[in-house]
C-alpha cells in the first residue's frame, strides 16, 4: 500500500531513517536553492496577450485567446499560424478575441497577431503526435511493474513528460530533468490545497503515534478481548477490533495482529486465519472510513484531477463520498470475513490450515518459517508502569471525526446556504479547512491528555508525534510525484487524446471495470495501493469525463459513471494489493500475526479472488450501466455466502478432498 513505509517500521529502521532524513534534507536544500534562484527575465509588458497552450496535439483543435485593453472589435485583427490566417471571434462581455486552430504537422509553430497588417505580438507553441502524450504514464506504469518501485517510476514518468514538453532533443532531455524537479515537483508542493493535504496527513500520522504510545489503542484492545472465549468469538473480536482501529491501515495491522495473536493461539485459530482477518480489515476499513490517513491522499488526487476539467463543478471530497457507495471489493471483503466467521466454513488452503489448528493445536505448520522475535511488537507497547486507558485513544479519535464533520458542515453551510441539503452542504464544504482543523485539534487533544495524566512527558509526546509523522513520509513523496505527473499529462493533453481514441472503442459503462482490472494488475505487481492510485487517478477522472462527453452523457444524470470509475481505482488497488506477495501490508500482516508469509499469501488468495470476481462481475460492471449500487450489493452478498457454502465445509470435519 504505502510501499516503503513498511521498511521504516521494521526493527532495523535506524539506518533507513537516517537515510530518509539525509534525502529529505537534500531535497529541501534543492527546493530552497531553486526558490532563491533569480527568476527568468520577463519580456516587457505589451497591451496584447496571447493565451496559447505550450503544447498541442496534431490534428486536434485548440483555442487561442487574445486579450488586451485596446481590443474593442475584431475588424482590424488577424491571427496567423504557419502561413495560414484564422478568423477571430470578438466577445463584448470579456473584451477578448478567440480563434480555433488546428495543426497537422509536428514541431514548433509561431502564433502571430497582426493589426492592419502589422505584427503587434507573437508567441510559440509546439505540436506533437497524440501518441506521445500517453508515454509519461506508460513509462511510470511500466517501470513500476518491472522494478516494483513506485517513486523512481513516478519521477521518470514526470521527467519523460517534461522532456516531451520541452522538445525531444538532447537539450530538451537535460532541460526536462531540471524542469521535472524545479517546475513540476516544486509547483506540486507550492499549491495551497496540496500543502493542506500534506499537513492533514502528517497530523493524522502524528496523532496515531501519540495514542499508540500513551496506551490508548491498547486500552481499546483490552476491552475487546475480554469477551473472546470461543473460536467464533475470537475471530469476531479480531474482526471488530480491525474495524474499530479504522484510522490507519498500518496501525490496524500491527496492533490487531500483535495483540490478538496470543488470544487466537489459545483458541486454536490458525495464524493463517489471523493474518487473513488482519489483512482484510486493514486497507478495506481505512479506505471506507470517512476520516483516515487515506482520505487526504485520495481527496488530493481526486481534486487535482477534477481541476483539469473545465466547467465541472464538483468537489474532491464530494466525489470521494459518492464513490464510497461503489467500492464493492472493500465492502464485500469485510462482509466475507464476517460470513466466514459465523458459518465457520473454509475452503482451499485455509481449510487445511484451520483443520490443522483445531484438531492438533498447531497454529502454524511444521515447515513454517516464522521469526518469533520479529513479531513481539515491543515498538507498539506503551510505557511500562503507566495506565492503559481506552479513552486516551477514543477521545482524540472522536475529536478528529466529529471535528472534521462539524467543520465540513459549518463551511458547507456558509457556501451552500441554509436551504441546501446535507449532501449539497458536504459537497460545498471546504474539505481542506475541515480536515486541517480537525486533525490539529485531535493532535492537541491526544497530547494534552497524555501529559495531564502524566503518562508521557512533553518530550516523549513530541517524540511519539514525530514518529507517527515520519511514518507518512513515503506516502507524501508518492503524492507529490503523482501531482507532478498529473501536471505533465495535463500539459500534454493525455486525457484528451485517450478520450478521442477510446470514446468509440469503449462503452462508457465499461470504463470502471477496465480501470478496476488495470489498478489490480499494477497493485499486484508493485505491492502498493497508494502508488497505484497516484499513477491512475490523474488519468482516470479526465479520461472518464472525455468518454462521457464523446457519448453525450456528460451530465449530472450520469455522474455515477465518474463516481464508479474513481471507486474502481481504489477498489482495484486494494484487491491487487491483497493478492500480491510483495505488498507491504501483506508482509506486515504475516509479521504481526506470526504467520509464514507464503502460507498467508496462499490461504488468502482464493478468498480475495472470489470476492474480487463477484464484485467486478455483479457490482462494477452492471452499476457502470446504471444498475443500482445497493441492488448489486444485495446480489453480491448472498452469492458470496453461496460460494462459501458450496466450496467450503466446517473446519472440524475429517480430512478429505476439498472442493476448489
Amino acid at each position: 500500500m504505502k510501499d516503503h513505509r513498511f521498511g521504516i517500521m521494521m526493527n532495523h529502521r535506524s539506518g533507513k531513517l537516517d537515510s530518509c532524513r539525509t534525502l529529505t534534507g537534500f531535497v529541501m536544500v534543492l527546493i530552497l536553492f531553486i526558490a532563491a534562484s533569480p527568476a527568468k527575465a520577463q519580456t516587457a509588458a505589451v497591451p496584447y496577450q496571447l493565451d496559447v497552450p505550450s503544447v498541442v496535439l496534431n490534428d486536434t483543435p485548440f483555442e487561442i485567446v487574445v486579450s488586451g485593453k485596446a481590443i474593442d472589435s475584431v475588424s482590424t485583427y488577424r491571427l496567423h499560424v504557419r502561413e495560414k490566417t484564422y478568423p477571430l471571434v470578438y466577445s463584448a462581455e470579456t473584451h477578448t478575441l478567440t480563434a480555433e486552430v488546428e495543426l497537422a504537422q509536428s514541431g514548433a509553430a509561431d502564433i502571430i497577431l497582426t493589426e492592419n497588417g502589422a505584427t503587434i505580438t507573437q508567441t510559440e507553441t509546439r505540436s506533437i503526435p497524440g501518441w506521445l502524450s500517453i508515454w509519461p504514464p506508460i513509462i511510470a506504469i511500466g517501470l513500476a511493474l518491472v522494478f516494483k518501485r513506485v517513486v523512481p517510476a513516478l519521477f521518470l514518468g514526470v521527467w519523460a513528460g517534461a522532456w516531451i514538453a520541452a522538445g525531444l532533443s538532447f537539450s530538451g532531455l537535460w532541460y526536462g530533468l531540471l524542469e521535472s524537479f524545479g517546475t513540476y515537483v516544486l509547483s506540486a508542493m507550492a499549491t495551497e490545497s496540496h500543502v493542506s493535504i500534506i499537513l492533514f496527513s502528517l497530523m493524522i500520522g502524528g496523532m496515531v503515534g501519540i495514542i499508540r504510545k500513551n496506551g490508548g489503542t491498547h486500552g481499546i484492545v483490552e476491552k475487546m478481548i475480554e469477551w473472546a472465549s470461543t473460536p467464533t468469538r475470537g475471530q469476531f473480536s479480531t474482526t471488530v477490533l480491525g474495524i474499530v482501529i479504522f484510522f490507519d491501515d498500518y496501525a490496524n495491522t500491527l496492533i490487531v495482529g500483535n495483540t490478538m495473536r496470543s488470544i487466537t493461539d489459545k483458541l486454536r485459530i490458525s495464524r493463517e486465519k489471523l493474518a487473513y482477518i488482519v489483512d482484510s480489515t486493514s486497507a478495506p476499513v481505512a479506505s471506507l472510513a470517512l476520516v483516515t490517513t487515506w482520505i487526504g491522499f485520495e481527496v488530493g488526487l481526486i481534486n487535482d484531477a477534477l481541476a483539469t476539467i473545465g466547467g465541472l463543478e464538483l468537489s474532491g471530497y464530494g466525489v470521494f463520498l459518492e464513490s464510497i457507495l461503489y467500492r464493492f471489493y472493500p465492502w464485500l471483503a469485510l462482509f466475507f470475513v464476517f460470513a466466514i466467521t459465523f458459518t465457520d466454513r473454509e475452503y482451499g488452503p485455509m481449510w487445511k490450515a484451520e483443520h490443522r489448528a483445531r484438531t492438533t493445536g498447531k497454529v502454524i505448520g511444521d515447515d513454517a518459517q516464522v521469526d518469533e522475535a520479529a513479531v513481539d511488537g515491543k515498538e507498539l507497547e506503551p510505557k511500562e508502569g503507566k495506565p492503559v486507558r481506552a479513552m486516551n485513544a477514543v477521545v482524540p479519535v472522536a475529536v478528529l471525526v466529529f471535528g472534521v464533520l462539524y467543520f465540513l458542515y459549518t463551511t458547507g453551510l456558509e457556501a451552500a446556504g441554509p436551504d441546501a441539503s446535507i449532501r449539497e452542504i458536504i459537497g460545498a464544504a471546504n474539505s481542506y479547512t475541515a480536515l486541517m482543523w480537525g486533525s490539529i485539534l485531535s493532535v492537541i487533544t491526544a497530547a494534552v491528555m497524555s501529559m495531564a495524566q502524566r503518562i508521557l512527558t512533553l518530550e516523549e509526546t513530541v517524540e511519539a508525534w514525530y514518529s507517527g509523522l515520519k511514518s507518512m513520509l513515503f506516502a507524501m513523496i508518492v503524492l507529490v510525484l503523482a501531482w507532478a505527473l498529473s501536471s505533465t499529462t495535463e500539459v500534454l493533453h493525455t486525457a484528451e487524446f485517450l478520450g478521442a481514441v477510446l470514446s468509440d472503442a469503449i462503452p462508457p459503462g465499461l470504463v470502471p471495470a477496465i480501470i478496476f482490472i488495470l489498478a489490480a494488475l499494477i497493485s499486484f505487481a508493485t505491492g502498493t495501493s497508494w502508488g497505484t492510485m497516484g499513477i491512475l487517478m490523474p488519468l482516470t477522472v479526465p479520461l472518464t469525463w472525455s468518454i462521457m462527453q464523446a457519448n453525450g452523457i456528460a451530465d449530472p444524470e450520469h455522474y455515477y459513471i465518474l463516481y464508479n470509475a474513481v471507486s474502481a481505482v481504489l477498489a482495484g488497488a486494494v484487491f491487487g494489493d491483497h493478492c500480491s506477495p510483495i505488498s507491504d501490508t501483506t508482509i506486515l500482516s504475516s509479521m504481526a500475526s506470526g504467520c509464514d508469509h507464503i502460507a498467508h499469501v496462499n490461504t488468502q488468495l482464493p478468498y480475495a479472488v472470489s470476492v474480487g470476481a463477484v464484485g467486478l462481475l455483479l457490482g462494477t460492471i452492471p452499476t457502470g450501466f446504471g444498475f443500482p449500487w445497493w441492488l448489486s450489493m444485495l446480489i453480491c452478498a448472498p452469492l458470496l455466502v453461496a460460494i462459501l457454502w458450496y466450496f467450503g465445509k466446517p473446519v472440524e470435519a475429517e480430512p478429505e478432498t476439498v472442493k476448489v
